[in-house]
C-alpha cells in the first residue's frame, strides 16, 4: 500500500513553522530530498511529504531546537557516524537494549567485544524487534543474518526493514526508501520498521 502524503500546505498548517524554515532545515540536512516528492495535481507540480515520517521529523526538530544548533541536529540525523564505538559491557551497563537481545547478538557472533556504530545499529533493531512480541528468539539471527550482509549496500541511503512469515517459514527483507515490497497474499508482515527512526532513536540513547 502506497504510503500516505502530506500537502506543503497541509504540513505548514499542521505545524505552524514557515516556507522558510522548511526549506532552510531541508538545506541543512535535517530533513532528506527524497522527503520532498514532485506529483502533478490539477494545478500544476506540487511537493508533498510522507506524512507519518515529516510530523515526526518536525516533532523532533522542534523538541532539539533548543538546545543544538542546525549543524548538532544534522549530525543526528545523518547517516552511521564512523567514530562511535562501545563495547558490550558499554551496552549493558547503558541500558542501550535489553539482555535477551544482548544474548542473541553474542550468539550469533561469539568472540565479538566492540561494536561500532552499524553493528550497533544492527543490535538495536533486534532489540526493537524482540521487544515487539512478535518475533521469537529463535528468529533473531535471521534478522542479524540480513543486516549484516546487506545492510552495507544501502550506505548513504535510507532504508527499512519487513520480517514475515508464510506457512511457518520466515523471512527478513531489506528495501530501499522511499519503496514498497509486495508479498502474496499468504505472506504475513509480522515486524517493519524504517531503519533511519532506529538510527535516531540510538544516537539519542547514546547521546
Amino acid at each position: 500500500m502506497d504510503q500516505e502524503l502530506l500537502s506543503k500546505k497541509e504540513l505548514l498548517d499542521l505545524t505552524g513553522i514557515s516556507y522558510g524554515q522548511l526549506y532552510r532545515w531541508k538545506r541543512k540536512n535535517l530533513i532528506p530530498d527524497d522527503w520532498f516528492i514532485r506529483k502533478s495535481t490539477f494545478t500544476g507540480q506540487e511537493t508533498f511529504f510522507p506524512r507519518e515520517r515529516m510530523l515526526q521529523r518536525i516533532e523532533q526538530i522542534k523538541n532539539m531546537k533548543d538546545d543544538l544548533s542546525l549543524d548538532e541536529m544534522a549530525d543526528v540525523f545523518s547517516p552511521n557516524p564512523s567514530d562511535i564505538s562501545l563495547s558490550l559491557d558499554d551496552v549493558m551497563e547503558r541500558n542501550i537494549v535489553t539482555n535477551v537481545a544482548l544474548d542473541v547478538y553474542s550468539g550469533r557472533n561469539p568472540g565479538v567485544n566492540r561494536l561500532s556504530f552499524e553493528q550497533l545499529v544492527h543490535l538495536y533493531v533486534l532489540d526493537v524487534a524482540l521487544k515487539t512480541g512478535e518475533i521469537s528468539v529463535n528468529e533473531g539471527p535471521i534478522l542479524l543474518e540480513t543486516l549484516e550482509e546487506h545492510y552495507g549496500a544501502f550506505e548513504g541511503r535510507n532504508c527499512g526493514l519487513k520480517f514475515v512469515r508464510k506457512l511457518g517459514t520466515s523471512l527478513c527483507v531489506l528495501y530501499s526508501i522511499p519503496g514498497e515490497v509486495y508479498f502474496d497474499s499468504g505472506t504475513k508482515t509480522v515486524f517493519q520498521v524504517d531503519l533511519p527512526q532506529c538510527i535516531e532513536e540510538l544516537k539519542v540513547k547514546l547521546g
